[in-house]
């Protein structure tokens, strides 16, 4: 796909855009500038030229929407597994792939293994899984993921590419979406489509005061980061109709400047988004020995702790605890909230939960609304006891 586009009219051939491409992809060829499979879209010629016969071929409302077609998944892997967020992906793009009759389609790119966890993915209703295995990949290496991620999509067309809102998914989107000149909604909540593809992209702003939607309508592909645990996780089929297309993985794909000397697994404390078990504190907890008080709930019952933004920004917590939009999303087994009001921003980051107990003096607290055992008192009475009834259940006296 080429989006560098030369006026001839105005190209007097100096070849000053040839020199100045660093990455070596423009040439001469039959009295005319040819673009390489090495064009990393960075614009260099673009602005060398002094005629300014260069610019970028896709413009708004210059492209055919019928041409872009189908969703296209980038699958992060963690330690040789999938990350779980992929299955999220693959789920909410199968609900909007039957509104408009789109296929999913997955890119998968690592070390050894990479294509037998592309075969995985066929089991939960994926239509074709491109797989670019090699050893070149074993580490991430931001632009080498987003040349091989590119040349998926630049193949491929794909009318949307969702990305889930990781740390690695949060350095390789911008990337891709500076690439194609196109927009990239962030840590999207919430996703559907419109009968004319347009993706609605439904995610917080403003420090989680206010949730704006936003469509890309005149440019293609649509590119979204999603958040990990907002989204139901796609459900294995029962017979497997896709295919996976192993792609070989070029030469200049595999240079960079990065080079990974050594990598070092650091074992860290499990995420909120993964706890069974949370016990929120929220405003009515007044200072650090009653949050003391909380998080002895949290451990008898073998969870976590987790806060309110109100109790991060007074300095009780870091953001890592923090549930709501400005920061985590959870879905746990068990959520125990104390004195927290039930604000919008902080309900539809919880709203998931199995079973949600909320704690509050007051009758009228937002969070009774969406509880499912509301206990109307005095947290100080009820937490202490909770506690020690969980231990005298577990034989810990």
């Amino acid at each position: 796909m080429e989006l560098i586009k030369f006026d001839a009219k105005r190209c007097s051939l100096c070849g000053k855009c040839v020199e100045k491409c660093p990455f070596g992809a423009l040439s001469f060829e039959d009295n005319g500038i040819v673009v390489g499979d090495t064009c990393r879209m960075c614009g260099m010629c673009v602005r060398q030229c002094p005629e300014k016969a260069i610019s970028f071929e896709q413009k708004a409302g210059s492209f055919d929407k019928d041409k872009w077609k189908d969703f296209l998944i980038f699958v992060e892997q963690e330690r040789g597994d999938i990350h779980p967020v992929a299955f999220e992906l693959i789920g909410e793009a199968r609900k909007m792939a039957s509104k408009v009759n789109f296929k999913v389609k997955c890119v998968i790119a690592g070390g050894a293994g990479t294509i037998e966890n592309a075969h995985k993915l066929l089991d939960y209703g994926v239509d074709q899984a491109f797989a670019y295995e090699d050893e070149s990949l074993e580490g991430f290496r931001a632009d080498c993921y987003t040349d091989v991620v590119a040349e998926c999509i630049a193949a491929q067309k794909p009318s949307s590419v969702l990305i889930g809102a990781t740390a690695l998914g949060r350095s390789l989107a911008p990337r891709l979406a500076t690439r194609f000149h196109t927009g990239l909604t962030a840590d999207c909540t919430t996703l559907d489509i419109k009968s004319n593809t347009d993706m609605v992209q439904i995610r917080p702003a403003f420090g989680g005061n206010i949730m704006a939607q936003i469509s890309i309508t005149k440019s293609r592909p649509q590119f979204a980061t999603v958040r990990y645990r907002v989204m139901d996780a796609a459900q294995k089929v029962e017979s497997t109709k896709g295919e996976v297309i192993v792609c070989s993985v070029k030469e200049e794909m595999k240079q960079s400047p990065i080079e990974i000397l050594k990598s070092e697994v650091i074992e860290k404390t499990k995420n909120i988004e993964d706890e069974d078990v949370l016990v929120v504190a929220g405003r009515g907890v007044r200072n650090e020995k009653d949050v003391k008080m909380c998080e002895e709930l949290a451990k008898a019952l073998g969870g976590q702790l987790a806060f309110t933004r109100p109790m991060i920004e007074n300095g009780f917590g870091d953001v890592a605890h923090q549930v709501g939009l400005s920061g985590r999303t959870v879905r746990p087994k068990l959520i125990i909230t104390c004195g927290v009001s039930g604000a919008i921003q902080f309900t539809s980051c919880m709203i998931g939960s199995e079973c949600i107990v909320a704690i509050n003096n007051d009758p009228e607290a937002q969070i009774f609304n969406v509880a499912h055992y509301c206990i109307v008192d005095d947290l100080y009475k009820v937490v202490p006891y909770l506690t020690e009834l969980v231990k005298q259940q577990k034989g810990d006296e």
